[in-house]
């Protein structure tokens, strides 16, 4: 059983305003596939209710146009057609594969965004699964190589007619930084704002860090560890998040194995293999990728690739429910 344990992480206080008529400000909707939950400090509650729907208003925006499941979004219309041929592309979704093919490289294809070509075939509330001879059938077009991205002309082609994309694992990072950034252009000094496993703070709580629970990854009632944070983005990746459990009493979850076109497995006698993996660092647009990265690549390789990164911490959790940690953490 793990441990209840704290991190302690260094971090300098930055009081926010004092005014007696500043308060917290909550709001929680479910988008994006998940709830989204922020808070704020404002002295004012029609600003504060203001800037709540504002950035509600963004989140829903991004699934708008970022949603695989709606037929009439953006990210819909690519997998209809890139196959076919080369299609014009908006800016903000050009930065996004963008910065998708870039962790596909650093990590050596460890992360891509091309998974949906079998992840589609997948329904974890119905326990469906790709079986063997359609996941043999279209691994080959599973690849981060047949993206082809023009980011002079915002234009994009699948190299192969059966390829499919999913931006799942990085939309909400990058939804939580555009967050982020509205509070920020508004002044405000201090917020919170989540969205399923990534989360970003904007300033501390009242002069005291954030506290942010890692879930324990078999017991949903405990925290495996609570990270103190401020000014910060933290993202996690786990086996318990959208799963079943199959006939051979297999965990079946939704991080994908490029490699095999299937769902990274994990057993007790597989120490290398990791069951939650959370990712520390100044962006959502960074660390929720990692987080899926390093969940890919295992205990071994996923923290050599987070002690090659400045800026960037991880906290694992292997199939023994043992926690390991980054350099920059191990001695805390």
């Amino acid at each position: 059983m793990l441990r209840f344990i704290k991190v302690i992480l260094q971090c300098s206080a930055t009081l926010c305003a004092t005014s007696t008529l500043a308060e917290w400000h909550y709001a929680e909707r479910a988008i994006m596939g998940t709830q989204v939950r922020m808070q704020l400090w404002h002295e004012d509650s029609n600003e504060a209710e203001h800037l709540i729907e504002e950035v509600m208003a963004e989140f829903q925006r991004l699934d708008n146009q970022l949603s695989p499941y709606k037929e009439d979004s953006e990210l819909s219309l690519v997998n209809r057609t890139a196959g076919l041929g080369k299609v014009n592309i908006s800016e903000e979704l050009t930065s996004l594969i963008d910065k998708s093919l870039w962790f596909s490289q650093l990590t050596n294809g460890a992360f891509d965004i091309s998974y949906a070509t079998l992840g589609k075939h997948y329904d974890f509330r119905q326990k469906k699964q790709a079986g063997a001879q359609l996941t043999d059938s279209l691994l080959e077009a599973l690849n981060y190589r047949h993206l082809k991205l023009n980011k002079k002309t915002n234009t994009l082609s699948f190299g192969h007619e059966d390829t499919k994309i999913d931006l799942g694992g990085i939309a909400k990072g990058y939804a939580v930084d555009r967050a982020i950034e509205i509070l920020k252009q508004a002044e405000i000094c201090c917020a919170s704002v989540s969205a399923g496993g990534d989360a970003r703070m904007l300033g501390d709580k009242q002069g005291q860090p954030w506290l942010v629970g890692i879930r324990h990854p078999r017991e949903k009632s405990k925290n495996a560890a609570v990270i103190p944070l401020r000014d910060i983005a933290i993202s996690t990746s786990g086996d318990y998040e959208r799963y079943f459990i199959d006939e051979q009493q297999d965990r079946v979850h939704h991080i994908f194995n490029p490699s095999t076109g299937k769902p990274s497995t994990t057993s007790e006698e597989d120490t290398d293999k990791l069951i939650s993996v959370s990712i520390i660092g100044p962006r959502g647009f960074d660390t929720d990728p990692l987080s899926t990265s390093v969940f890919v690549l295992g205990k071994e390789k996923g923290l050599a690739l987070i002690n090659r990164l400045p800026q960037f911490e991880a906290v694992v959790i292997d199939s023994n429910r043992k926690l390991f940690f980054s350099r920059g953490l191990e001695n805390l």
